[in-house]
């Protein structure tokens, strides 16, 4: 039907992209409308023998998880944004999640999936582990944001629920100590499910959103905590950051990854803070989208963008970046910013570097357009110091000016080629990746 009358068709699922990729294009003269994926929510089967699940793309994160842990199984997928984001979006933007290192990336845990477009249905013929069989298709799509059809039905793997699963927390002197456990924990393939390191600000900050109404006991047990780590270690907690930890598996596989992980800290100068600091700061992720909301309130806008950088480039690039976000408040009379980052995700060859950047805009007549600015200029910053355009945010509308420079034009000329004889009319028209 949209084919026949020119309708443009924009997917949406969880909407909890950050990179404009469902606004709708201004210049766009045609209907538009927004297919809402939602309604599309149910398991259709469980191949316990193949340890695999179909199930329509629609259904949000947290519920596909909580279904099937009724039957004892995982995917393991957990985006920050699992509460809210849909299965069928984790595809079209290549989504990674926070316990990636047992579960792999979207890429790794999709087996097989259906996406409806213009000149039919793009599927394989068979459900097998691989195939060697020319470019892989679900590969034309996965990244493709919507701009070539929508998504129908996935198939994933599953694993049973691990056994165990256990928080931890270190705390390194320095920020440069704690990078390097990382990379050595990374080199040496014993990371747990997930690893997350903080800089200070943003220790400082969950420090700051630490939930209150302690007693004495608890009260003094921090007290003494606090000595320990500032008078006896002698960190200072101007420049002390802080990775959180989760492990899961059977109850030996986290002792003994537990036991290696905490003995390399240690070489970096680290120590453990405790399974319950490993909780609450795991926990500090998901609690962020809701203070982002609240700060509009109180004239903060805030927003997260992120980077996928080699190891060796990872600390400059934090520093240069933070830099260049305070340079640039500080050129349009923005006094009180907020700039911070940390190290998500962690690979052989590089790592997820997160940032997060607020201010308050009360003297700002367009705070939103203010925001985009900075952050396409940091995101200049991240690309001269060797960062990619995207480690799994994406790329939507207001990332595709770095696009061709990232891929090459040969590079984006494939992607059109795809677009042109897939969907000729741009019935999939959202604006996003090309221009």
């Amino acid at each position: 039907m949209a084919c026949r009358h020119n309708i443009v068709v924009i997917p949406i699922g969880g909407g909890t992209c950050v990179t404009g990729a469902l606004l709708c294009p201004m210049e766009e003269k045609r209907m538009i409308v927004s297919l809402d994926t939602t309604q599309m929510n149910k398991i259709l089967w469980i191949d316990e023998n193949n340890l695999s699940v179909c199930v329509e793309a629609g259904i949000i994160g947290q519920d596909l998880e909580r279904l099937l842990s009724i039957r004892g199984y995982c995917t393991g997928h957990e985006p920050d944004s699992i509460e809210f984001s849909s299965l069928g979006g984790w595809v079209a933007t290549r989504a990674s999640g926070m316990k990636k290192n047992v579960y792999g990336n979207i890429e790794d845990l999709v087996i097989h999936f259906k996406t409806v477009t213009p000149m039919g249905v793009i599927e394989k013929n068979c459900q097998v582990p691989r195939m060697s069989g020319g470019p892989d298709v679900h590969h034309f799509v996965m990244g493709s944001e919507g701009t070539l059809g929508v998504v129908t039905e996935v198939i994933m793997k599953i694993r049973p629920l691990p056994l165990c699963s256990k928080y931890g927390s270190l705390v390194f002197p320095k920020f440069e100590a704690g990078v390097a456990c990382l990379r050595e924990v990374a080199k040496q393939r014993c990371a747990p499910a997930s690893i997350r390191l903080v800089d200070n600000d943003q220790f400082q900050f969950g420090m700051a959103v630490k939930p209150g109404g302690k007693s004495v006991f608890a009260s003094f047990m921090d007290s003494l905590k606090s000595f320990y780590v500032t008078k006896i270690k002698g960190f200072n907690p101007n420049e002390l950051c802080v990775a959180t930890l989760l492990f899961e598996g059977s109850h030996e596989e986290v002792a003994a990854q537990e036991k290696r992980v905490y003995e390399i800290a240690k070489t970096f100068g680290g120590f453990s803070a405790g399974e319950e600091n490993g909780k609450r700061g795991y926990l500090l992720t998901f609690v962020i989208a809701y203070i982002r909301d609240l700060g509009i309130q109180h004239y903060v806008v805030a927003e997260s963008f992120e980077t996928s950088v080699p190891w060796d480039r990872v600390l400059t690039l934090c520093s240069n970046v933070k830099l260049r976000i305070h340079e640039e408040c500080r050129k349009r009379g923005i006094k009180t910013v907020f700039a911070t980052c940390r190290v998500t995700q962690t690979y052989d060859s590089g790592a997820c570097v997160y940032f997060y950047f607020a201010y308050n805009f009360h003297t700002l007549s367009h705070p939103v357009e203010v925001y985009e600015e900075i952050e396409a200029l940091a995101r200049e910053e991240v690309i001269a110091n060797g960062g990619s355009i995207s480690h799994h945010h994406g790329v939507g509308k207001i990332r595709k000016q770095f696009l061709e420079n990232s891929i090459s034009k040969p590079g984006m000329g494939m992607i059109k080629a795809v677009k042109e004889y897939v969907d000729p009319q741009n019935i999939f028209g959202n604006g996003n990746l090309l221009s």
